[in-house]
């Protein structure tokens, strides 16, 4: 069985931006669960640091991850949070 490519991104808004952070976020989520290959597609707020997001995703393979990361959705969070995300950390990972 082929395994999955599951992604872990973790966005930390600047503290002055952590609105405008997570609604553009939230955009992200219903065009991108619709894109062939995304099996899963889920946002996540830090309980206790409200200026830390979590995408957890599952994807059928790496190249239609890749071509999730070229949509124009995800052109359109970069333009609209330029400046307002102090750090962003991405990780591809394969379940054991």
């Amino acid at each position: 069985m082929k395994s999955t490519l599951t992604i872990v991104a973790r966005i930390e808004a600047n503290l002055d931006k952590v609105e405008l952070v997570k609604t553009e976020l939230i955009k992200l989520i219903e065009p991108t669960r619709k894109e062939t290959g995304c099996i899963q597609y889920d946002l996540h707020k830090d309980n206790d640091n409200p200026t830390v997001f979590l995408f957890y995703e599952n994807w059928e393979t790496r190249d239609l991850w890749q071509k999730h990361m070229k949509n124009d959705h995800l052109k359109a969070y970069m333009e609209a949070t330029e400046g307002a995300v102090a750090s962003f950390t991405l990780n591809e990972m394969s379940r054991i």
